[in-house]
């Protein structure tokens, strides 16, 4: 009797190891080796340079159509895909449970059904009867969407197989599908990988734009292996907090479009309604002058986002250790702000509490905030108000230096139509701000004398 080798597999990295480990050694993830059969092999007598099929090569100025997109009826959802999905193309989403996936995916195939185009959503969590409840909540109920509960992937494409192939494919979720080419349990690296594959092949072959739904790990990421992220043509991102309303769609990966587009949408009892005007949910109300408020002009994408800035210092008896919390913004990257803060412009912070908030759970990641973020503790600092009509925007070099940022016309272009009428900026960028009284700094320190009233 042949004896099966085995071998043991990282559930994280998908990285291989002989034998078992608490550790794996490629990317430190502790007990995620989990053993599987390891694949036959075929020893091959021929050459492999023969006994191949050969294939065509085209020259690479040879004309090509652009692909055809197909709206989902979702503004929002198209923007981040770049314009629509694309027939043949794989799309995986992930997120948060309970975010929102399957709700936006429900709607966008609903509405895509209304359109005239056939679609199937194929659900591995839930019956068939809890879809369709879903959709009647939604008011979905008569959307002639074709639904099915089911993990195998041979009876899934068998059954597809049999007819025409649908336009649009939803699978929910990957990690529940099964594939009986592979041994193992749904949810491992070597069935995500390979229920994966089969069903990529299946979409680009027969022109249907597959949807495929990802579950997330505990810090964010897609659960499964990165492979999985190289082999599909757009990976989305779903976004936000449970406690705030809005979602935000981002595209991470896309082959058709660019990325670092988003989609902004609102959980309401009928579902995910689109946000046409974001700016409008992350700024607060602005009618009085607050101290430690500055408003910055954040860019996704294409698409500039105003979003308010809060800070507050708390002043500590002697002795006491100071704490810093930071909400919605690098932590690091506001150390590094209170430092050059205090090395170059000679405000203490030492013996205060500092406290960073984004207003509406938004987070940023743009380095242009630093000069906002600089404002606001500045003004928490000093009880001096930012100007109620102003925008700031810049990034903070560690020398004291305020350098220009990417697309500041674009940006600023966006805070003169929603009613703000200055701009604190590096000024290198003051002459891209058409239509704003713009007060340009080239150090830190400058901006510091401008706020106290010293220059």
């Amino acid at each position: 009797m042949v004896k099966v080798k085995r071998r043991f597999v990282c559930q994280a990295c998908g990285s291989l190891a002989s034998r078992w480990q608490g550790q794996c050694d490629d990317c430190g993830e502790w007990n995620t080796l989990v053993e599987e059969a390891a694949p036959t092999t075929f020893s091959a007598k021929h050459d492999l340079q023969e006994g191949g099929r050969a294939i065509t090569l085209i020259g690479l100025d040879s004309d090509i159509a652009l692909p055809e997109r197909m709206g989902t009826g979702l503004a929002e959802f198209d923007r981040a895909l770049g314009g629509g999905l694309v027939p043949g193309s794989a799309t995986l989403i992930g997120g948060d449970p309970g975010i929102g996936k399957s709700t936006l995916l429900l709607q966008a195939a609903a509405a895509l059904a209304r359109a005239g185009r056939s679609v199937a959503y194929v659900s591995g969590e839930e019956a068939a009867d809890q879809v369709r409840l879903r959709a009647r909540r939604l008011g979905l109920g008569d959307a002639p969407v074709q639904l099915a509960s089911a993990t195998s992937v041979r009876d899934i494409l068998t059954t597809l197989r049999h007819g025409q192939g649908p336009d649009l494919l939803v699978i929910d979720s990957i990690q529940t599908m099964h594939s009986d080419m592979i041994e193992g349990a749904p949810g491992t690296v070597s069935q995500v990988r390979a229920s994966a594959q089969e069903l990529i092949r299946f979409a680009k072959k027969g022109g249907t734009a597959l949807i495929l739904v990802g579950h997330v790990t505990k810090d964010g990421t897609i659960a499964g292996p990165r492979v999985l992220e190289h082999m599909v043509d757009t990976v989305l991102s779903f976004e936000g907090e449970r406690s705030h309303q809005y979602r935000i769609l981002r595209a991470i990966k896309n082959r058709f479009g660019g990325t670092d587009e988003i989609g902004v949408f609102a959980m309401a009892e009928e579902g995910l309604t689109e946000v046409g005007n974001p700016s409008a949910l992350f700024l607060t109300e602005r009618d009085e002058r607050i101290a430690g408020a500055a408003v910055f002009p954040a860019l996704e994408g294409t698409r500039p986002v105003l979003v308010e800035i809060q800070a507050l210092t708390v002043r500590l008896a002697s002795g006491a250790t100071p704490r810093r919390a930071v909400v919605g913004w690098d932590s690091g990257r506001l150390a590094m702000v209170l430092a050059v803060l205090e090395a170059r412009c000679g405000l203490s912070f030492s013996a205060c509490e500092v406290y960073l908030n984004v207003a509406g759970g938004y987070r940023l990641q743009d380095p242009a905030a630093d000069l906002a973020v600089a404002g606001a503790l500045i003004s928490a600092l000093t009880e001096r108000p930012v100007p109620k009509d102003a925008v700031l925007l810049g990034e903070i070099a560690l020398s004291g230096e305020v350098r220009p940022v990417a697309h500041a016309a674009l940006r600023l272009r966006e805070s003169a139509k929603l009613g703000f009428s200055r701009a604190l900026l590096p000024a290198a960028s003051a002459k891209q701000a058409a239509g704003l009284t713009t007060s340009g700094f080239a150090r830190l320190a400058d901006l510091v004398d401008h706020m106290l009233g010293r220059d």
